[in-house]
């Protein structure tokens, strides 16, 4: 019997065992180095993504601080007579009122000392209104006890004496200190429009009658002199009781106030000929005040009950005609009977006295109450606003005067009207607008995310549809069908298109896919319908083809047979375009499309945006799907198959539902970059922020209107942090459906963990 005996060296053992220790320890370093890098990277991410949002947050945060207000010392003010008109000076350092005297006082805002107070050349003549010609200039006009009109202007000449800044105040008359005549008798209320060669005088006399004067000016070329000629005069007996007018600065606009029965009369003016009366509007209550908004359009009408309506001249629901149209109300605070307005020059804010010394101001567009509080003891009988809108002054009918610094930087802001219809000037109904800048100056901001949130999610949708059924149905394909050796070369393939710049898209979208779409409209709708048809058409056909012809073709490479059936199904699409549109619609299917079924089509439109975005989405949502489906273990299906199930059967029942939460992933990831995705939409749509769900029309994304908007904002404006707050709310958004997308496909996970 024979034994075998294995002899080992010890030194060798003992060699092998240090090696396996010091291999040991080196991985083991590796993976601890390899988890640090892990944690630490992923809150890097976290802290980054912290960052974005609280910077977000820091520029947007001010739009919701409110108007805040610092009160100056308060004073009496000791004129002659009562006071007709107030102003401040652009710097807000000087007072200004006109009394009925004639005396004009200028005073420190801060202290109530007097500067300057000087009369104007009217006489023993009582002032009986004052109107503003350019209050930008301070050009007011003065209706005087005869009937006639008195023109000048309160100045402000800035020196700097010492370095140090001296305003000195002055009254000029740039028409001469000569009245000119108006009307016989006081006039009530006095209104001017126009500057230079073209004015008109409005009044109304001690009968209620109202007078329009037309006046016009040449100036000798050769003396300077300026001659003042009346180019047409009339008056008429308005059909209510006139107390106070109003005419817009076009001159196009007449409004006659009844103020005991509260009526407004709404005139249109034509040159020289009798005014046109359009309608007779009715107020819930007396009215007490009336003025213009910034920009002549609107109109805000205190009532005695309390509250203060904003109408403005808009057509009727059917378009034909001109109605006076009652846009909005605000309630003053408590029961006070307001006694005085005051408007913002170059904004739709506007400030309401009462009776109890209470001022509450408001901003029309955003239908927002910005402040209201106490401000002087008695009824407020004067208002004003210094034109940078940075000092409110209010006066009493007792003297008292009060004068309160204002930051009000951001009033148009409301979410109220970022998301709801908002009624803005010169449009016949409330809608949702973004137009954020125009070439006026009376121009009313609106701000409306709702059409660019709606062009955001339609841009998206579109995308989806054209991505998701073709990057899925390729990743099943691929996954599970596709030769190993063909795999190889269609997915990265198709994953080398996500490295294709967004902007390249875009470019190609824009000067390239978007005519040709418009050139071939009918063979696009024919490629949508023929080409789903013909791959399914041609799978049939080629399983039922004999045996020896089926077998010439490797399995898992019938896919590439598909390749000129799909080439020459889009170029038969696109050869029959033209026939098609001759004979189905008339030659012009835009055309036909706009007359027959009322649709109009824009050159760049959703269509074009869903099949460029499309493509930029596909190689993110297949490579992803492709690797779900891949990473199914192969006994799960080789089981499947082995109890009898088919390969239809086996995909359905077991390898989708496994691969689901990938899948679902894949198309969440896809679904984020498209609702983010800014040059393609920027390039290859009209950019028009609508509401229109049509395929044909363009639209505006939140991401796109950032890229064009950002640079031309004036940084701390309501415009820049508004840009912000869109930043604000796609990150919340991208937040919100990521989150959502990982609790879905956490519950996919659990549910099909068992197969």
């Amino acid at each position: 019997m024979s034994q075998n005996l294995t002899t080992t060296d010890p030194l060798a053992s003992r060699h092998s065992i240090v090696a396996g220790g010091s291999a040991f320890k080196t991985r083991y370093l590796m993976d601890l180095l390899a988890k640090w890098v892990v944690w630490v990277g992923g809150l890097g991410v976290i802290a980054a993504l912290l960052l974005i949002f609280f910077y977000l947050v820091s520029e947007v945060a001010p739009l919701f601080l409110g108007m805040q207000v610092k009160a100056r010392p308060e004073y009496t003010l000791i004129t002659e007579g009562s006071t007709l008109y107030t102003a401040v000076e652009e710097q807000g350092e000087i007072g200004m009122q006109v009394s009925d005297t004639g005396e004009v006082t200028f005073f420190d805002l801060s202290t109530g000392a007097i500067r300057l107070r000087q009369k104007l050349p009217v006489g023993a003549l009582k002032l009986t209104a004052i109107g503003e010609i350019s209050p930008e200039r301070g050009l007011l006009a003065a209706a005087l006890s005869d009937g006639s009109v008195l023109s000048f202007a309160h100045e402000y000449a800035v020196s700097y004496p010492n370095d140090k800044r001296l305003i000195t105040p002055a009254i000029s008359f740039p028409q001469g200190e000569t009245s000119l005549p108006f009307i016989q008798g006081p006039v009530t209320s006095l209104v001017l429009r126009g500057e230079g060669d073209a004015r008109l005088y409005a009044g109304i006399d001690s009968n209620k009658q109202v007078h329009l004067k037309a006046l016009s000016s040449t100036q000798n070329m050769i003396t300077g002199e300026t001659t003042t000629e009346t180019a047409g005069e009339l008056s008429f007996a308005p059909s209510v009781t006139a107390d106070q007018l109003l005419v817009d600065p076009l001159m196009h606009e007449l409004y006659v106030l009844d103020h005991s029965k509260g009526k407004i009369a709404f005139y249109k003016l034509n040159q020289a000929e009798q005014p046109e009366l359009v309608e007779i509007a009715s107020t819930a209550s007396p009215i007490v005040d009336a003025r213009f908004l910034a920009g002549g359009i609107s109109i805000v009408v205190a009532l005695e009950n309390g509250t203060v309506s904003q109408l403005f001249a808009a057509h009727k629901a059917d378009g034909s005609t001109q109605t006076l149209a009652h846009v909005r109300d605000f309630k003053l605070p408590g029961s006070a009977k307001p006694t005085a307005l005051g408007s913002e020059l170059r904004r739709r804010t506007f400030a309401v006295g009462d009776a109890e010394g209470r001022v509450t101001v408001f901003y029309t567009t955003s239908h927002r109450e910005l402040f209201s509080e106490k401000a002087v003891d008695g009824a407020v009988r004067q208002i004003a606003f210094n034109p940078r809108a940075q000092v409110l002054m209010v006066k009493s009918d007792s003297g008292k005067v009060h004068a309160f610094d204002v930051r009000n930087q951001h009033p148009e802001f409301s979410f109220s009207s970022l998301w709801s219809k908002v009624w803005y000037e010169s449009y016949d109904k409330p809608e949702w607008l973004w137009q954020s800048s125009s070439a006026s100056a009376d121009f009313e901001p609106k701000f409306s995310f709702t059409p660019l949130a709606y062009g955001t999610l339609k841009g998206a949708f579109y995308a989806m549809i054209f991505a998701v059924p073709l990057a899925v149905m390729a990743a099943i394909f691929v996954a599970n069908f596709m030769s190993p050796n063909l795999r190889q070369v269609v997915k990265p393939t198709v994953e080398l298109l996500a490295a294709l710049p967004s902007v390249i898209l875009g470019f190609l979208a824009g000067l390239w896919l978007a005519p040709f779409v418009e050139s071939n409209l009918p063979g696009m709708f024919m490629l949508l319908v023929l080409l789903p048809v013909s791959i399914p058409l041609f799978g049939y056909l080629w399983f039922n083809m004999p045996a020896a012809v089926r077998y010439r073709v490797p399995p898992g490479y019938e896919g590439a047979l598909l390749v000129p059936v799909v080439a020459f199904v889009v170029w038969l699409c696109f050869a029959l375009t033209k026939p098609v549109e001759a004979l189905a619609f008339g030659g012009n299917m835009q055309n036909w499309l706009d007359q027959v079924l009322g649709i109009k089509y824009t050159q760049r439109n959703a269509m074009v945006v869903g099949i460029a975005m499309g493509i930029a989405v596909v190689p993110t949502i297949f490579s992803i799907a492709e690797d779900a489906i891949f990473s199914v273990p192969k006994q799960l299906s080789l089981g499947s198959l082995a109890l009898g199930a088919s390969p239809w059967q086996t995909l359905v029942g077991v390898v989708l539902p496994t691969a689901s939460p990938g899948i679902f992933s894949a198309i969440m990831i896809g679904m984020g970059r498209a609702v983010g995705e800014t040059m393609i939409v920027l390039m290859a749509t009209g950019n028009t922020p609508v509401t229109d769900a049509s395929l044909f029309s363009g639209m505006r994304t939140l991401s796109a209107n950032i890229a064009v908007e950002m640079p031309e904002s004036e940084v701390g404006s309501t415009h820049f942090r508004l840009l912000f707050l869109a930043g604000l709310v796609l990150f919340i958004f991208t937040f919100f459906f990521n989150t959502l997308a990982e609790i879905v496909r956490a519950r996919l996970r659990k549910k099909y963990a068992s197969i």
